[in-house]
């Protein structure tokens, strides 16, 4: 480690002064430290079953404009029928979202991602 040098601020407070690669180095250093913190929150919201990996081949549909709605149904294996009696709303509704007829309201957009286990982004479409 290189010799610190302090100075007194203009307040009094006593600062610290280091070479520049020094404070590189302490900020590559905190930065690793966020990082591995996030990867641990992220692993433990995975096994906790809070979170849950997104498929490529459903990042892709998304990515392509596909409707969220279809594409997250799909990937649960549930049929307009099953998916309308999970959210409390007529299976028309569905697909009327599903092909874009009609964007459906607040509350049918909430029942639809609480029965496929989403949140209301997760049914957002993808620019």
């Amino acid at each position: 480690m290189t010799k610190v040098q302090t100075i007194t601020g203009p307040d009094g407070s006593e600062l610290v002064v280091l070479p520049k690669p020094e404070f590189e180095r302490l900020v590559a250093a905190a930065e690793d430290r966020a990082d591995m913190a996030a990867a641990a929150r992220a692993e433990a919201g995975l096994a906790a079953g809070k979170d849950e990996l997104v498929p490529q081949e459903i990042a892709d549909r998304l990515l392509a404009g596909h409707n969220p709605v279809r594409v997250w149904r799909y990937h649960r294996g549930l049929t307009q029928v099953a998916l309308a009696r999970a959210a409390g709303v007529n299976q028309s509704v569905i697909s009327d979202i599903e092909s874009n007829r009609r964007a459906g309201t607040l509350q049918t957009h909430r029942a639809i991602a609480r029965a496929l286990g989403l949140t209301l982004n997760d049914l957002e479409p993808v620019d």
